[in-house]
């Protein structure tokens, strides 16, 4: 009986260090875990910065080398057949920029909606370990009783 008691004594201890190990690694992902999600979003409005910064440098400069022909003046003329072509492209541009952020805003929109599921799925499943846990535990309190109360028998017939 005390092979058994050593045994359950020994699992108890690989169980209790398995359980502090793994509460160790988690409680470090939890102390880096906001410095990455910092970086990441520096990262994030740095990069947007530096394609609003690109997007403006090249305007200028296409503005510039428009108007380098030795005239001053910000308009440059288009001729009158020209100018439905370059009315007709403006309006494009305007719709095609209108319906890529139509496209991104729902987008994001359905991306927050899975984090939100996602956030809702990580919630279930440990509810869903915690009951397991308690299903097993009440399982187990019932085996030992009921592993008792036969032990209890063989040993009052054996002692007969």
């Amino acid at each position: 009986m005390k092979d058994a008691a050593a045994a359950a004594v020994n699992i108890t201890h690989i169980i209790d260090a398995a359980n502090e190990n793994f509460t160790k690694l988690v409680n470090e992902a939890t102390n880096v875990q906001p410095q990455y999600a910092q970086a990441m979003s520096n990262l994030q409005i740095e990069y947007i910065e530096g394609v609003r910064n690109a997007i403006q440098t090249i305007a200028t400069v296409e503005k510039q080398f428009v108007n380098s022909n030795g005239n001053n003046s910000n308009n440059v003329v288009v001729s009158d057949t020209a100018a439905p072509y370059v009315q007709g492209f403006v309006k494009q541009s305007n719709d095609f920029t209108s319906n890529i952020i139509r496209i991104a805003d729902i987008n994001n929109q359905l991306t927050i909606n899975a984090l939100h599921a996602l956030i809702e799925n990580v919630k279930n499943f440990s509810r869903t370990v915690e009951t397991t846990a308690e299903f097993n535990s009440n399982i187990a309190r019932a085996w030992a009783t009921s592993y008792s109360a036969v032990q209890q028998q063989f040993a009052t017939r054996d002692s007969k």
